[in-house]
């Protein structure tokens, strides 16, 4: 399993940076920005805003098949943290119909105190289209992941799809969180998304998650309705 988990950060290095040398012969970056709020914060079935309302915003650059971004929100783990920024990176190679994404994440949080939340997640996931709808797979691993616990794993299994002559889309996922010294849990969403125009769209979903009372006594894993709206451009 070492040898596994060692395998999947050393290629998931090797793809980031081999992107970024096909990325110099490019003409240069692209950049999008957005900007978005909901009524919570659901990252993997959990609240991360104590069941409050979340404004978040982010940049994107593409170059070639290579990305880079960061993005911002707000949370409330119930102590001084406030805020949460994500800086990732990575690859979309294609092959055949199958579209590849492989790259890292570093979560930060500010005014966390003396808590050890700041991790790394490395990333592999695939995607292919179905007629109308596009079925993926991805898995994350972090060797020392939030709140002090180590090796994490999540895995994913996730489908969406535009309803024909119409801007609405459905869209869905199953996945599982492992985790050594923490706790282990399944988590499922399903959600119907509206696209008002080419920059700003809709989304509301349910998120749930197997979580007991005993491991899960605050509740920010049970089931949830969330709505957002998103601006892009």
């Amino acid at each position: 399993m070492r040898t596994l988990k060692l395998a999947l950060v050393a290629a998931a290095a090797s793809l980031c940076f081999a992107g970024a040398a096909a990325a110099q012969d490019d003409s240069g970056p692209s950049f999008s920005f957005n900007l978005g709020a909901s009524t919570d914060y659901v990252f993997r079935g959990f609240s991360q805003t104590d069941e409050d309302p979340q404004v978040f915003g982010g940049v994107d650059a593409t170059v070639g098949i290579g990305y880079a971004g960061i993005w911002v929100s707000n949370v409330d783990f119930l102590d001084s943290t406030d805020a949460e920024f994500d800086i990732y990176a990575g690859v979309k190679p294609t092959v055949g119909a199958v579209t590849f994404d492989l790259g890292a994440i570093y979560y930060g949080y500010i005014d966390k105190g003396a808590s050890n939340y700041d991790y790394w997640e490395f990333k592999a996931a695939a995607s292919v289209p179905a007629g109308p709808a596009t079925l993926g797979i991805a898995t994350y691993y972090s060797p020392n992941f939030f709140g002090a616990a180590d090796d994490a794993f999540y895995y994913e299994a996730n489908a969406a799809v535009a309803i024909p002559d119409t801007k609405f889309s459905i869209s869905g996922a199953i996945g599982r969180q492992d985790q050594d010294g923490g706790l282990d849990y399944t988590t499922w969403n399903v959600g119907v998304g509206f696209a008002l125009t080419d920059h700003v769209s809709f989304d509301v979903r349910y998120w749930d998650t197997d979580a007991s009372n005993a491991a899960d006594p605050l509740g920010y894993g049970d089931g949830r309705v969330v709505g957002g709206v998103k601006l892009v451009w």
